[in-house]
């Protein structure tokens, strides 16, 4: 026989922020399971005896205690009248399914609703300086960096009001999608915002913050999103790109540098390549770690690769960066990290005028070239997907899907011409 009882979720893994716990219905059919009520409380302020939240803890203060306890003592009776109600038909149903009809029972509640708006007063803003703090100081201030912009472009059609997470329905996500494509944005980027957004509700409700009564998110469709088109470099033009000849230590000839090192390195990651350091330089090989996913790299290093590298071997300590462009990965440093980049993005649009490159050329070409080139010569999807460290050779595909057609191309001016 099941049975069921209202219980303060002490687990270590339901501890909010504020050191409150979520008030749940423990249900225990063949197995356990917490049913959250809605409700949170500190450890002095529930009453496990009585199951019920003290009236006389200052925490609590701003609470009815009396409407909370009887809200708590319905779900209790509903959850009980739900067992009465199958009788021996329970013992064909597990426990996830007893959760769910007794949570349909509570959902069905007239008054559950306003109780829920009222217990979820956390906003969008307060929730993601949490989750965006967390990454800074994890070194990772790319991902706070996009959170941050995300939640502006909410607050900002939200008219510079912060909205409650319990607000963001599916009628307001609706609403914020038509807002930005009237405004002339992509599909794009609405799913870049809403993703970021997506991100934080739904760790919110993960950590126990927040309690909806509907996933908005199960219930918005993400816009469709359309691949942008990239344009891979030809081999030959990275050969021309060898041949240039800048100033010596100009700018321009550390970015022509720079430029080989990515593309000899199996199109490396211009934030990988300046966190390189001369001890990652050890028996003929350079090692480093892709900053986005951990992998580790191991490459050998070719008489090309060798050539640029010992000019800035010259004079360095082993714990020195290889680079003048060091940056450590830090989120203090940043900013820097994106100066540097946007100016090396600039100094590749002269390279690609001097060696007649059309089109974008950035730090993000480079890798995608030495994929396509790879590719174009015959290599497997399953090597070059080895060679990048992604999960699935399924991630390389659509890597490479956006060249297809620009190869096909090429073969049949080969066949037909």
């Amino acid at each position: 026989m099941a049975r069921i009882k209202l219980v303060l979720d002490t687990r270590k893994s339901s501890r909010r922020v504020d050191d409150t716990f979520p008030i749940s219905l423990r249900i225990f059919h063949f197995k356990a399971r917490f049913l959250k009520t809605g409700y949170y409380s500190s450890l002095i302020g529930w009453d496990e005896k009585n199951t019920s939240m003290k009236k006389s803890i200052t925490i609590h203060k701003k609470m009815d205690f009396d409407d909370v306890n009887s809200d708590l003592e319905d779900k209790l009776y509903q959850a009980k009248k739900v067992l009465r109600e199958l009788g021996s038909s329970i013992d064909k149903i597990n426990v996830e399914q007893l959760s769910e009809i007794i949570k349909e029972k509570w959902d069905h509640n007239p008054e559950s609703e306003l109780k829920c708006r009222a217990e979820n007063q956390i906003t969008l803003r307060q929730w993601a300086d949490v989750i965006i703090e967390r990454k800074r100081l994890a070194n990772k201030p790319g991902s706070a960096e996009w959170l941050e912009n995300c939640v502006n472009r909410i607050i900002d059609y939200n008219e510079g009001r912060d909205p409650k997470l319990y607000d963001i329905n599916l009628t307001f996500l609706r609403n914020f999608e038509a807002y930005q494509i009237g405004k002339g944005n992509s599909t794009n980027t609405v799913a870049i915002y809403l993703g970021a957004i997506r991100t934080l509700y739904n760790a919110a409700i993960s950590e126990d913050q927040f309690a909806p009564l509907k996933n908005s998110f199960e219930l918005y469709k993400m816009p469709s999103t359309v691949r942008t088109r990239k344009r891979a470099i030809r081999k030959d033009k990275i050969i021309s790109i060898k041949n240039l000849q800048y100033p010596f230590e100009s700018p321009l000839w550390h970015a022509r540098n720079y430029t080989l090192i990515m593309f000899y390195c199996r199109g490396m990651n211009f934030m990988d390549m300046v966190k390189v350091k001369v001890t990652d330089i050890q028996e003929g090989r350079l090692f480093y770690g892709r900053s986005k996913t951990g992998h580790r790299f191991s490459i050998k290093i070719t008489e090309d690769l060798k050539r640029i590298l010992n000019y800035y071997l010259l004079g360095k300590r082993k714990g020195d960066y290889l680079f003048p462009t060091n940056y450590d990965g830090s989120t203090k440093h940043f900013q820097k990290y994106k100066s540097q980049r946007r100016r090396m993005n600039e100094r590749l649009r002269i390279i690609a005028k001097d060696v007649g490159i059309e089109g974008n050329f950035t730090t993000y070409s480079i890798r995608h070239s030495w994929a396509t080139i790879a590719k174009y010569m015959g290599i497997s999807t399953e090597l070059i997907s080895e060679a990048f460290g992604h999960s699935s050779v399924r991630v390389t595909e659509i890597y490479l899907k956006d060249f297809d057609n620009e190869i096909l191309d090429e073969v049949n001016v080969m066949v037909t011409s």
